[in-house]
């Protein structure tokens, strides 16, 4: 076995003692397709307000040019699987869907102390080699370098998907200037299903492996933040934060177990909240409910913006009070959500239909 060998041989071990359930090795470089079809993403304005996608976008297609002496890549995966049906809340009366990924404290923090340690243990065992791990928050391609490392294989829904874990996997990557034996790149195992494109709400994939992320109910209600398109504000349903129907169709899921990682179970008080005390919240108990989740990012007034979607859609009459009451909201938007959701159960209440 030669030095390199070894060497990834002790950080696979690593990091699983670490509680990654997925390691994988790549050369620091991406193929010109994948540039070319992040530029046709942008240049179609699919990634909507996300202008930090735009911004770094050269960076982002070749990890060169974020880091010109990196040489390897390790790509990390970790299962948030859930232990039953992740859609089950979707439109249950009266109550809010959170997305499985956002039930319980930030992956974010959670995944980039693990790689912390997994840098300190690589610098430790090659005195001179040099690190810098990344989750998400930087312009790196996250699902085509894991698919590079052998992880899994980005499937039509644009989201990596594993024969182990299914689509149920949050990724970190630790960059080096080591030379480290890079795996086969997965093969694409989706063959002719479409599950995911037939179960998105808003027909954010038209076609196979192409994400429209301004239809998206992820987008809309997380990183959008105006008004909800009337057009999709349907189809949300109860979805307030998140969307996970794409990803929970995948046939790739029965080989999944329950995520193993204790800080990302889902907290009991997330699996199926209560519209009518998720509307109450003022911005102190907003931040108290939500500290350390990835929901606080988006602040009081945007969540319940969404909350008064799902409010309008529940066709609940008794939750009437609460839509008006956030109509008189002093930000506008969520005044706005507030006025369509008394509209919304107002003509429910008649049995007559208001798109």
């Amino acid at each position: 076995m030669t030095p390199a060998a070894a060497m990834g041989d002790e950080i696979r071990a690593k990091a699983t003692a670490l509680g990654f359930d997925a390691v994988g090795f790549s050369e620091a470089r991406l193929s010109p397709e994948t540039g070319a079809r992040l530029r046709e993403f942008l240049a179609a304005g699919h990634h909507g307000e996300m202008g930090w996608l735009e911004a770094r976008a050269d960076e982002r297609a070749d990890p060169q040019v974020l880091w010109p002496e990196v040489r390897s890549v390790i790509a990390l995966g970790m299962s948030y699987a859930p232990p039953g049906d992740a859609l089950a809340t979707v439109g249950m009366p009266g109550r809010g869907n959170v997305s499985v990924y956002a039930r319980h404290r930030d992956y974010h923090d959670v995944i980039k102390g693990k790689l912390k340690h997994l840098a300190q243990f690589i610098v430790s065992r090659a005195p001179g080699g040099q690190v810098k791990v990344f989750v998400d928050t930087a312009p790196v391609m996250e699902k085509p370098l894991a698919q590079r490392a052998g992880l899994g294989w980005q499937g039509k829904h644009s989201n990596l998907v594993s024969r182990a874990h299914g689509s149920w996997l949050f990724l970190g990557e630790i960059f080096t200037t080591l030379d480290l034996p890079p795996d086969t790149p997965h093969a694409d195992r989706c063959g002719t299903c479409a599950r995911c494109m037939a179960a998105c709400p808003t027909d954010a994939i038209p076609v196979p492996y192409r994400l429209e992320a301004t239809r998206c109910i992820s987008y809309l209600t997380i990183e959008h933040a105006g008004p909800i398109p009337v057009e999709f504000r349907r189809a949300m349903g109860n979805r307030i934060y998140g969307c996970d129907d794409c990803l929970a169709v995948c046939p790739w899921n029965r080989f999944a177990v329950a995520g193993r990682e204790a800080k990302l179970a889902a907290r009991a008080d997330l699996e199926a909240p209560r519209l009518a005390e998720l509307s109450r919240l003022d911005d102190a108990a907003f931040r108290a409910l939500f500290a350390g989740s990835p929901i606080k990012r988006i602040g009081r007034d945007r969540f319940l913006r969404n909350v008064a979607i799902a409010i309008g859609n529940s066709g609940d009459a008794a939750l009437r009070p609460e839509a008006e009451r956030l109509s008189h909201e002093p930000d506008l938007v969520l005044a706005e959500a507030g006025d369509w959701a008394v509209a919304q159960l107002d003509v429910a209440a008649t049995g007559a239909v208001l798109l």
